[in-house]
């Protein structure tokens, strides 16, 4: 389905202090990752400020939000920010939005904005889409409304499933992003999360995800055999851009050297 080079995106929120996430930004360099990823948590560290130390730590290694809530922040807020990291990075970061999140709604109510109906967030996703301008951009999509705006607008696709979503079910997806698209659908990047590797999880994680692990958002076996795994799902669906929960950085690290730029 596509011959796009895979990479590898490590997800990432918080660290003890500076030198740990610094160090840690540093290893995902090393490690071939292609880029460092930030959700958008009042449980994680706010977003550009952690990239801009990643940034000046690093010196090939992409930033990325993963994703910003659109309600959240202005889209001129977003375009400030965005304008200054991408130039404090030299051009390394990736804009990631999205509408929500299962919690996002008990976030706003911290920060003292409204949360704002579905289609309402939407839209406001589409106004600081406007306001960013000229920046690669990564969309968070599973229903209908937006993946329609993520197919028109976005380079990468992030597709929202959940972690034990089938292959039947990232195909249907992957189908119904197709119709959307249209002839812009050869153009786009898809993003899918790893949110675990192995046969065991560690209890937090378990409790993260919901369940055991099994489905499209867990890898199992030895690096070659979830290589091949990887590589048949991108055979079949163009797959390519594939993100993994930092607590694995290290044991996933295999599967980069021999997968990545691919």
């Amino acid at each position: 389905m596509t011959t796009r080079p895979f990479r590898f995106g490590a997800v990432a929120g918080q660290a003890p202090g500076g030198e740990a996430w610094t160090g840690l930004a540093r290893r995902a360099e090393q490690l071939g990752y292609d880029s460092l990823l930030i959700p958008d948590t009042l449980g994680t560290f706010t977003p550009f400020a952690a990239l801009a130390a990643a940034a000046a730590a690093t010196t090939r290694l992409r930033l990325g939000t993963y994703v910003l809530s659109a309600a959240n922040r202005t889209p001129g807020q977003v375009a400030w920010e965005t304008r200054t990291l991408q130039t404090l990075s030299d051009g390394r970061f990736q804009l990631g939005l999205g509408a929500g999140r299962p919690g996002a709604e008990a976030d706003t109510a911290v920060l003292g904005v409204p949360y704002g109906t579905p289609a309402e967030r939407v839209a406001r996703l589409a106004d600081t889409i406007d306001a960013v301008g000229d920046v690669p951009l990564l969309v968070a999509a599973g229903g209908a409304r937006l993946l329609r705006l993520a197919a028109a607008r976005a380079d990468t696709i992030a597709l929202a499933l959940p972690a034990q979503a089938t292959e039947d079910e990232l195909a249907a997806k992957l189908d119904e992003l197709y119709e959307v698209a249209g002839d812009r659908f050869p153009r786009l990047e898809i993003n899918l999360n790893v949110a675990a590797i192995g046969d065991e999880l560690p209890p937090w994680l378990r409790q993260q995800v919901g369940g055991e692990p099994h489905g499209v958002g867990f890898l199992k076996g030895t690096p070659d055999e979830m290589a091949e795994t990887l590589r048949k799902r991108r055979d079949r669906l163009g797959v390519s851009y594939i993100s993994i929960n930092a607590y694995y950085l290290e044991a996933f690290a295999p599967v980069v050297r021999i997968l990545a730029g691919t």
